[in-house]
């Protein structure tokens, strides 16, 4: 399976034959045949394989007690960046790849590739909401909404990372959406001053 993510991540699951992913295993292909029937089933098995991998990944970042919520979307962040520079920018999410190849893929993943972005969202929404009940977000503001926000815009920011070969997307878009959320507090009173002066 991991030879399969490897090469997925890096080329697509339409640009590359199951030969080219057992080679790089080196499985024989009647191994293959014997626990897939197809392509198709062999890359519903990786999509579901990945979503299970990433969610524990969320999971042991969101769960951080230790660190205040935010703070634990930040490690998730530096971790994910690690994980890109590690391979040079060439691996990115294979779901969100699959999802830009979605025209040329089993109408089949459609639905599950949803899922497992409906499933880090829930995620990403929970840690959200911890975050708003120690006031790091404002009490008004849709969690649900702003989890969904998050990975519209981080799946953007890994496709530029890859394209450009270099952190700086991720970091832009993870300063900006974590910006944008903090509460605002007030200023202190020597900068309310100089501003009346």
């Amino acid at each position: 399976m991991s030879c399969g993510v490897a090469t997925l991540t890096e080329k697509g699951f339409a640009a590359v034959g199951i030969d080219e992913i057992l080679r790089a295993a080196g499985v024989p292909k009647g191994s293959f045949y014997y626990y897939f029937d197809s392509k198709e089933a062999f890359g519903s098995a990786l999509i579901a394989a990945y979503g299970t991998y990433f969610a524990r990944k969320l999971d042991r970042c969101f769960g951080d007690e230790t660190r205040p919520p935010l703070a634990r979307l930040a490690t998730f962040v530096e971790e994910a960046k690690a994980g890109m520079a590690r391979f040079n920018y060439r691996r990115g999410c294979l779901i969100g790849n699959l999802g830009q190849e979605m025209g040329a893929l089993p109408e089949s993943f459609r639905a599950q590739l949803g899922a497992v972005f409906d499933d880090w969202q829930a995620r990403t929404a929970a840690c959200l909401r911890a975050a708003q009940a120690q006031g790091e977000i404002p009490a008004g503001e849709d969690c649900d909404r702003l989890a969904k926000m998050f990975w519209i815009g981080w799946e953007g920011a890994v496709l530029r990372a890859k394209l450009e070969r270099s952190a700086e997307p991720l970091d832009i878009f993870a300063q900006g959406f974590l910006s944008a959320l903090r509460v605002q507090r007030p200023q202190t009173g020597e900068m309310q001053c100089s501003r009346e002066s």
